[in-house]
């Protein structure tokens, strides 16, 4: 992910992001809802559907070979 979409996320909140994003899949009634719900902290919906367009976006770029794939260090 870009230093954009990490400036106020903590690694616990995207944690609790990608488990969500797991759980509550595109079908799912109220999906932004309930992810929001689920990372808490006070993000919103908004928040949240904003995150994942960026996750999307750095997803493409990636697959593009526009930017070389992240060297993430274990937490």
């Amino acid at each position: 992910m870009t230093s954009r979409s990490l400036s106020s996320w903590t690694p616990q909140e995207n944690k609790l992001f990608e488990k969500a994003l797991a759980r509550f899949d595109k079908d799912t009634p109220d999906r932004w809802q309930n992810v929001a719900r689920a990372v808490g902290g006070g993000k919103s919906t908004e928040d949240v559907k904003r995150h994942f367009e960026i996750l999307i976006e750095d997803l493409h770029q990636i697959e593009s070979g526009r930017i070389p794939i992240p060297n993430y260090r274990n937490y």
